[in-house]
């Protein structure tokens, strides 16, 4: 019962930060954060540094994947030590391959890509979990079983990857085509919920040129999608059926990107299947492998109440709040947009 309980509660707020981000962030007001000046110029006015609400909803939508980690494996019983360095070693890989990949691919220096970080962590995970899982139990017990841990991390990735994509409609970026050039169909079935961006350092105006015009909500569709992957996710998970748990994970995740790539308009790379779609279907792929060579053993049944207890440690809050600083840092700063700042006193308050 506290099971369903902890889902529907949490499915009830993601539903209203969904709805909430839908209405108002393709607004201009929603792309930057703040700013802080930097380099004063001979006008007296200084040069700006911007931080986004891209950055703050990245680093939001990580931290609380990791969160949501924590709780199912605590829940599960596993080592907690293991568990903070697997995940510490793969996001210290995943946050950089976000921009390499997206150097590789689209050969620009100024942009992420989530689905390159997913695939480099997808490949990197089962053996990061056995290296970690053999260096401890050389100190002391260690007990970071395959599947469980795959099955969470999964899980974990699918709300942090729906959550995120909020800032994607922030910044207007992995937009979808015009409804203009879709077929009556697709009309017809989008136009209700259609996303209409406005201000011209949104992505999907500067370089795609669609200011005002009605898009596919892709970004919107995959935000829900998500989410909802990851409650029943992790409804599978605390059922104990981890296999299930990853495979959906996975499945729904990599398989929608292939999908989702259809009805996309920005820039992809230079093919016509993406390399994100290659990444996808071979995710897919190595999950099924993976499910197939490592066989469920049979566990205890995971306790939410037990993996909600593990959170209420100041070290681990302390840390949480230590990774959404960094990451803040490394998403929220951005390298396409400037500004100007002038300071001026206001005479009737002196």
């Amino acid at each position: 019962m506290s099971d369903l309980f902890f889902l529907l509660a949490a499915a009830c707020l993601l539903g209203l930060f969904l709805a909430w981000g839908f209405r108002y962030l393709p607004g201009e007001r929603w792309q930057m954060l703040a700013v802080i000046p930097r380099i004063k110029g001979r006008d007296e006015q200084w040069q700006g540094l911007n931080l986004t609400y891209y950055g703050l909803f990245l680093a939001t939508s990580q931290t609380l994947a990791v969160v949501l980690l924590l709780i199912l494996l605590g829940a599960a019983g596993v080592s907690l030590a293991g568990t903070l360095a697997a995940t510490a070693i793969i996001l210290a890989v995943c946050i950089p391959a976000s921009r390499i990949v997206a150097i590789m691919v689209e050969k620009k220096r100024h942009t992420f890509t989530v689905g390159g970080a997913s695939f480099v962590g997808i490949l990197l995970a089962p053996w990061c979990i056995t290296l970690v899982a053999t260096v401890l139990n050389g100190f002391f017990t260690c007990r970071l079983p395959m599947m469980p841990v795959l099955a969470a991390m999964a899980v974990a990735y699918t709300l942090g990857e729906g959550l995120g994509r909020l800032g994607c409609i922030s910044f207007g970026c992995c937009y979808g085509r015009a409804l203009k050039d879709c077929s009556p169909l697709m009309q017809r079935i989008f136009t209700p919920t259609a996303l209409i961006f406005h201000g011209p350092t949104k992505k999907a105006i500067y370089e795609g040129g669609l200011a005002g015009e009605p898009l596919i909500p892709i970004q919107a569709i995959t935000c829900v999608l998500y989410c909802l992957t990851a409650v029943v996710g992790s409804l599978l998970f605390l059922r104990g059926h981890f296999a299930p748990a990853l495979f959906l994970g996975i499945g729904i995740s990599q398989i929608w990107r292939i999908v989702s790539e259809t009805m996309r308009a920005d820039f992809r790379g230079f093919s016509t299947i993406s390399a994100y779609q290659k990444m996808g279907g071979l995710s897919v792929l190595y999950v099924l492998c993976l499910i197939v060579f490592f066989r469920q053993t049979p566990q205890a049944l995971p306790s939410i109440v037990q993996g909600l207890a593990l959170l209420w440690h100041p070290g681990l809050i302390l840390g949480l709040q230590g990774f959404w600083l960094l990451a803040f840092m490394v998403f929220g700063r951005s390298t396409v947009t400037t500004s100007t700042v002038s300071f001026q006193l206001i005479q009737e308050h002196l």
